[in-house]
């Protein structure tokens, strides 16, 4: 459910790649800030869970985030990702979320961004859901060992739903991102999300989001991570909970 990562914007200064906590699979109004000397960046993560006897659960989260600068000035970004669980033998979540972000000025204390982004989710019962944004965002905090950022944007959303009336609605998104190195070397962090978008044309309809990132760095290129993720949309279709909550453990490969 969405501006971008690296040094020195939206992310810590700790090394120009060392800030693998950033997650790109949160509603994509957002994007990490990947603003090293370097023209093209990736990441891979995967997380999951199983189990089986009494409680068969299992749950398979692949996330990316890829970003290319081919000037100073401007920068593109994709964070593409697919999530997989079952529930007792029965299929709970198959979501498919992809978006295109385009960030103008993104080595500035103040930039612009703008983005379309497409999803379908079998947890909520989207057949798809567009949305097309552009806005501004404040980078207020960039430490060796804190970053803190706010952008804000004018969003226009389309949402096929397979089971109850399909919505077109403008809002307003705000997203709130911090990052923290406790220690020295930066191979720890700690990394938090979280997005606000209340409706402007329909009343009572609202989402938030957010995700919390603990991350451990083992070599340049691998860190160890756990995630803590919850997802609130007060309009959905009948028979579907309005808040969702999840919980992975995994690696997340970056270069």
């Amino acid at each position: 459910m969405p501006d971008s990562l690296q040094v020195p914007t939206d992310t810590l200064q700790v090394a120009p790649q060392d800030s693998a906590a950033i997650d790109e699979d949160t509603p994509v109004v957002a994007q990490a800030e990947q603003d090293s000397i370097q023209k093209f960046f990736y990441r891979f993560s995967a997380d999951g869970t199983a189990s089986s006897g009494n409680a068969e659960r299992l749950l398979l989260q692949l996330t990316s985030a890829f970003d290319w600068k081919p000037t100073s000035q401007f920068k593109l970004s994709s964070s593409p990702s697919f999530i997989y669980g079952q529930q007792s033998g029965k299929l709970a979540e198959r979501e498919f979320a992809a978006d295109i972000r385009g960030s103008f000025w993104h080595q500035k204390s103040i930039y612009g961004l703008g983005f379309i982004s497409w999803e379908r989710s079998n947890l909520r019962n989207i057949r798809s859901r567009w949305i097309q944004a552009a806005g501004v965002g404040f980078k207020l905090i960039q430490k060796k060992n804190a970053y803190f950022s706010i952008t804000n944007l004018i969003l226009y959303e389309n949402t096929d739903f397979i089971e109850r009336t399909d919505i077109d609605v403008w809002r307003n998104s705000t997203r709130l991102l911090g990052e923290f190195a406790p220690d020295k070397a930066g191979k720890f962090t700690v990394t938090s999300v979280v997005f606000l978008q209340p409706a402007f044309s329909m009343r009572n309809n609202f989402r938030w989001n957010g995700n919390l990132v603990l991350a451990y760095k083992m070599s340049n290129a691998i860190s160890f991570r756990t995630k803590f993720e919850n997802t609130y949309e007060s309009f959905v279709v009948p028979g579907r909970k309005t808040n969702d909550f999840r919980w992975t453990i995994g690696l997340a490969i970056q270069k």
